[in-house]
């Protein structure tokens, strides 16, 4: 048994998740969510909710535990930084101020000679009139956005002129790919060139969502070795501590792109649970606690399927599964279209 208290930041399914690998680990869990009905209290030590700018709950949360991580990007910096100066952040606040801004993130990523698509900063009107060479495209908002939240989809300069884009927001367009797949690598990283790195997953998005995952990958050899590569770089060039998803693009000639980097455990890492010995969630509790590293071992090839708003109910009511069937039920309240409410894995 450990005596570490761990503070998580956010309450979602992915904080349920870490929450449950580190109960395994005998890892006291303490959760700070801005969100009353977060179904990570269902399985934590101790809930505190309150929003995240609020002092007095975030040192009463600060004074409770040993280290703190987090479940999602979006949380303020500031908040990050000034618990970083009493206990241990991991990943560290800077991670996740890169990361929060794609300008940023992309600059990053081309720095290290890692491919991007061709992207620009939209700061004002006149950029908007001189966009030609980077249609079609997906504009984004530089910050926030998720889940297809912020981006729109535009094929020429008049859909793009009728945005009537907000520009003191600050935007990112993204010149399209030809797609022929996605694909994520999920790496976790415990110190200089200690890693363990999950093999390449394949992804099906629907609506920008993630619909399905699989592994094996259907990729070559080349991209196979090389997205392994690039997140090798990413981590390390980051002095990364914790489990860390980079999401790929590979265009119609076989060319790979990075698209986002997301520093934290990944939707499309959850068919880990169940494939290998150890799960990207445990990895991840053991990289921030300074636990010890386990060598990865696949236990069988898997696919995950996302279930999206009223699709659990099937699944909730009625629980007869295959014994290589297994439900994950995230226990949100609140039914919503498009909602990602649990999934299924199923090992081949």
């Amino acid at each position: 048994m450990s005596n570490i208290t761990l503070g998580i930041i956010g309450g979602g399914q992915l904080g349920s998740m870490l929450a449950i690998a580190a109960k395994k680990l005998g890892i006291k869990i303490i959760i700070f969510c801005d969100d009353l009905e977060a179904p990570a209290q269902n399985f934590c030590d101790e809930f505190i909710g309150a929003k995240y700018d609020d002092k007095e709950k975030i040192n009463e949360f600060v004074n409770k535990v040993d280290i703190v991580t987090y479940e999602f990007e979006n949380i303020p910096y500031e908040t990050l930084n000034d618990i970083n100066k009493l206990k241990p952040v991991l990943p560290k606040p800077s991670v996740n101020r890169l990361i929060q801004h794609r300008l940023a993130e992309k600059d990053f990523v081309n720095k290290l000679n890692i491919r991007t698509t061709r992207y620009v900063s939209i700061e004002n009107q006149s950029d908007i009139d001189v966009l030609e060479d980077f249609l079609p495209g997906i504009i984004k908002t530089t910050t926030l956005g998720y889940d297809g939240k912020g981006q729109h989809p535009v094929s020429s300069s008049e859909e793009l002129k009728n945005l009537k884009l907000d520009l003191s927001r600050g935007y990112i367009l993204e010149k399209l790919v030809k797609l022929k797949k996605e694909i994520s690598i999920i790496i976790t990283r415990f110190s200089n060139n200690k890693y363990e790195i999950y093999e390449p997953i394949e992804n099906t998005h629907e609506d920008q969502i993630l619909k399905h995952s699989k592994i094996p990958a259907d990729i070559n050899e080349k991209i196979f070795n090389q997205s392994k590569d690039w997140a090798i770089l990413i981590a390390e060039e980051l002095k990364y501590v914790g489990t860390l998803c980079v999401e790929f693009f590979i265009d119609r000639n076989d060319n790979l792109y990075v698209n986002e980097i997301a520093p934290r455990v990944h939707n499309s890492g959850h068919l880990t649970i169940n494939a290998f010995n150890v799960s990207q969630f445990e990895n991840h509790i053991r990289a921030v606690c300074g636990l010890e590293q386990i060598p990865l071992k696949k236990l069988s090839n898997a696919k995950m399927i996302n279930l999206l708003g009223d699709q659990i109910s099937h699944y909730r009511n009625s629980p007869k599964l295959k014994d290589n069937e297994f439900f994950f039920d995230y226990l949100k309240k609140e039914i919503k279209d498009k909602r990602k409410m649990g999934h299924i894995t199923i090992l081949e």
